[in-house]
């Protein structure tokens, strides 16, 4: 794994107890930043700490539900409490929908609740401590069905394709306040959210087969996507999609 040179710096991981943003968090530590893991399962994301500090590294926990405003303000204000500012913020936090062929409110609305609506108060608290410090980095987690359609998981897919727009927005809002805002795209990642799907061998099969590459991602591997954008090897990039898909979307 490579050290992106992080030492010194904040990194908020939203979604931070287990797939994606666990090994997103545990990439941040590893390349020296202190790090705010962020979860509504407080077991989870207590363990993701645990994990950090076991290896040297420097976290806390703060709970947090995305969708609700008031706790997104309480977990950027934990984390400038702590360690007195906030370099990096890894939008990252979300849930699964499947509807097949109806559009269910409750579970659309949701969706775009934690989705898109979390991503833009993260997004939104995140950017205005960094305005005021100068500058940062801010990463958000759209998908693979935030470039392309979907016809089982239209909340979504749309909530994705916002993630997206949101990050250009962002890129050119706070340009000029020296904060870049990036997004990453995954494919099918193999993570506790799509354990279900994976266990079944001939669904497994499939996806593998749709992949180029052959096979379904780690998490660890977007992971190292998320820091590099954070990085300052990664400083001319904002405003950018990118695609961690094993080649999904070439096809």
């Amino acid at each position: 794994m490579i050290d992106y040179g992080l030492q010194g710096r904040v990194a908020l991981v939203t979604g931070g107890g287990g797939g994606i943003g666990r090994a997103s968090a545990l990439a941040f530590a590893r390349s020296g930043a202190s790090v705010v893991v962020s979860d509504v399962d407080d077991g989870q994301g207590s363990e993701t700490v645990h994990l950090i500090r076991s290896r040297g590294g420097n976290a806390i926990y703060s709970r947090c539900d995305v969708s609700d405003p008031a706790q997104v303000q309480g977990m950027v204000a934990s984390a400038v409490d702590t360690f007195g500012r906030l370099d990096c913020a890894f939008n990252n936090a979300g849930i699964n929908s499947i509807m097949l062929d109806e559009y269910d409110d409750e579970v659309w609305s949701r969706a775009i609740s934690v989705n898109l609506t979390g991503v833009m108060m993260c997004m939104r608290e995140a950017a205005a401590v960094m305005v005021k410090q100068g500058g940062g980095a801010i990463v958000n987690t759209a998908s693979i069905n935030g470039v392309v359609g979907n016809p089982g998981q239209p909340a979504y897919t749309a909530a994705k394709h916002g993630v997206v727009g949101l990050t250009r927005h962002g890129a050119l809002r706070w340009a000029s306040s020296g904060i870049r805002v990036n997004a990453v795209c995954p494919g099918v990642i193999d993570t506790p959210m799509t354990e279900q799907v994976a266990a079944d061998p001939a669904l497994r099969a499939m996806i593998e087969g749709m992949t180029p590459i052959g096979r379904m991602g780690r998490a660890e591997e977007v992971a190292e996507a998320v820091v590099w954008l954070c990085s300052d090897a990664a400083s001319f990039v904002t405003g950018h999609p990118l695609l961690v898909d094993g080649g999904a979307t070439a096809i």
